[in-house]
């Protein structure tokens, strides 16, 4: 019933990520940017699907992420928006 995902076929890696992927990931992100996400963990060494590497850099690796709580001003910006426009 529908078809097997991509790592099935191709034999790529799931599973946590090691410390050397990660490096592996950002020094070629950082040396020749993004590009093609499909074609990237070909091209950066990695046996890991493009999403995968996609998702883990804007979500963990990314250099301008902003971690921890939020400000002051940033939580009444938040609140007053949400006045504004609800649950939208």
């Amino acid at each position: 019933m529908g078809r097997p995902p991509s790592s099935d076929e191709n034999g790529l890696k799931k599973g946590p990520w090691t410390t050397e992927e990660d490096e592996k990931l950002m020094s070629y992100i950082q040396k020749h940017g993004h590009g093609s996400w499909r074609a990237l963990p070909q091209l950066a060494g990695l046996n890991r699907c493009g999403k995968s590497c996609r998702l883990r850099w804007t979500n963990y690796l990314k250099p301008d992420i902003k971690r921890g709580k939020f400000s002051q001003e940033e939580e009444q910006t938040i609140l007053q928006l949400h006045t504004i426009l609800g649950n939208k």
